[in-house]
């Protein structure tokens, strides 16, 4: 074998296995003083390694036996030392597990219930531009919320987008790449843009498709 070759996959194997060792210590867990700066860390909970972007960390609360995948963007308002109207402003419940690269980005309130997984590259916020006054820049303008609440047991594909005001009940699966917005009952599939149910069950009927009558 060629001594160049030879060496690079040597060099590549230890870089490989030093990821996965410093991937492996970097990852928070409750006993970790980071653990203490948010409003909760719950025991056996973890941030895996390499997080994203976190902060506000005292109105973030994350429950027992929850893992938050690498690179997820946790935050609660726009920096770091904002002061805000509620607290916590992002729970996270109980044995969720939260797909990588996904965000949660809360202002006022955002409440996933318990057993809830996602997809990687999910987007969950409380806030969006408005669009008031067509001679400014939308970036600019005053922004609204609306709370946001996940029942237990949901299970949310990848990419989907959760915008502010939605509530969906417990057991709803959303399909990847839904756009969702709106209130919703339980135990309904939800797929497309916007969202709307494409199945329901009901314990007489068992599953059907579309919306209950």
């Amino acid at each position: 074998m060629n001594p160049r070759l030879r060496f690079r996959r040597f060099l590549g194997a230890r870089i490989r296995s030093l990821r996965v060792y410093f991937n492996e210590i970097a990852t928070v867990g409750p006993d970790d003083p980071y653990a203490r700066n948010f409003h909760y860390f719950g025991a056996r909970a973890a941030l895996l390694s390499p997080q994203g972007v976190i902060y506000n960390e005292r109105y973030l609360s994350i429950g027992d036996e929850t893992l938050i995948g690498p690179q997820v963007c946790l935050t609660a308002g726009i920096s770091g030392d904002q002061e805000m109207l509620t607290n916590p402003v992002v729970s996270i419940g109980r044995k969720c597990v939260i797909g990588r690269g996904s965000h949660i980005i809360g202002h006022w309130s955002i409440v996933l219930g318990d057993e809830i997984q996602t997809g990687p590259y999910v987007y969950i916020t409380d806030q969006n531009h408005s669009y008031e006054d067509p001679t400014v820049a939308i970036g600019w303008q005053v922004p609204t919320e609306a709370a946001v609440r996940i029942g237990s047991g949901s299970w949310l594909g990848a990419n989907v987008v959760i915008l502010p005001g939605t509530e969906l009940g417990e057991h709803t699966t959303v399909a990847a790449g839904a756009v969702v917005r709106g209130i919703f009952p339980s135990h309904v599939v939800l797929g497309g843009v916007p969202a709307k149910i494409l199945r329901h069950y009901t314990d007489t009927n068992g599953w059907q498709a579309g919306a209950p009558a």
